[in-house]
């Protein structure tokens, strides 16, 4: 009776998953379209630029902080870096820039992006109303997805930053 109780519980759970991420493939399906066709107002309909913002920032700064080996030059680059990386952050939140990071996962211009069922089935549920985009079926996470509102948004890029090019 326990084991099926155990059973249950972990096909609800499954079953959760499998919903977030078909909920999550409509939006992820309408965000590649506007990296795609450079189309700035749904693009930033389905980016919580605040918090990806932050992210990359972050990032920016810790890839700075590590670089600086040398004393003075960290002192520069922390008091440097935190403007820098907020204009980099605002650079690198747009449809032109994370074209690079679609033809990545295959989808260039040229090719046809394939519909939210299919989307959905290559999502993985990472938590409660959260899930990312991998490469591989059981990669790393490379786009992270959060719903808010009803409308899930990429919060998140834990890609190679040199995979964010501001190229035409």
């Amino acid at each position: 009776m326990r084991y099926l109780i155990l059973a249950l519980a972990a096909l609800t759970l499954s079953a959760c998953a499998t919903a977030q991420r078909y909920d999550a493939a409509n939006d992820v399906h309408a965000l590649l379209i506007s990296i795609r066709d450079n189309d700035q107002a749904t693009f930033d309909a389905h980016v919580d630029r605040p918090a990806l913002k932050r992210q990359i920032e972050s990032r920016l700064m810790a890839e700075t902080t590590k670089a600086s080996s040398n004393d003075g030059l960290a002192a520069l680059s922390a008091i440097l870096a935190p403007a820098l990386a907020d204009i980099a952050g605002e650079a690198l939140v747009q449809p032109r820039v994370f074209r690079s990071v679609a033809q990545y996962y295959g989808y260039d211009p040229a090719s046809p992006i394939p519909g939210p069922l299919i989307i959905g089935g290559q999502l993985k549920a990472i938590g409660e109303g959260q899930v990312c985009a991998t490469r591989k079926k059981d990669g790393p996470c490379l786009l992270v997805f959060t719903e808010s509102g009803g409308t899930w948004r990429l919060s998140g890029f834990d890609g190679d930053l040199s995979m964010l090019r501001t190229k035409r």
